[in-house]
């Protein structure tokens, strides 16, 4: 379905390029070349939106979809068996902290170190001499 719309849409440019050196023309008769443009460029859009509509429907009603046997389907009549390691009380689940006490399985977050801000025109940290706008910046 692609490649036909691609298809058609090269021809549209190709046109669109007919046109463009077919209404430089225009100036001479005295007419607008942009009006020109504009309303043939519309009718040549017109036409590739009808074209896309005439072989792409056919394309999809030729297309069919492949259908799965009826046999391949296996239902599962049993019970799934309950896991010997899942997690029932809280404290193994996670429960939510309480404030005011401390977490002992979590270390403390470290803080973020801020380093100095570079300058549009300091020179670039990367060692080429250049300054940082005109390198990294």
């Amino acid at each position: 379905m692609l490649a036909i719309i691609d298809d058609i849409w090269k021809e549209h440019l190709r046109e669109m390029d007919e046109l463009k050196s077919s209404v430089q023309n225009a100036a001479y008769e005295q007419k607008d070349p942009l009006l020109i443009y504009k309303f043939e460029s519309f009718e040549l859009f017109k036409t590739l939106l009808g074209k896309i509509n005439r072989e792409i429907v056919p394309f999809l009603f030729k297309g069919t979809l492949p259908e799965q046997a009826p046999t391949s389907f296996k239902r599962n009549l049993a019970p799934p068996k309950p896991e010997a390691n899942l997690k029932t009380g809280r404290d193994e689940i996670g429960a939510p902290r309480q404030p005011g006490v401390p977490n002992t399985e979590q270390e403390k977050p470290m803080p973020v170190k801020v380093e100095d801000k570079i300058g549009r025109n300091d020179p670039c940290p990367c060692g080429s001499g250049k300054k940082y706008k005109n390198c990294h910046g």
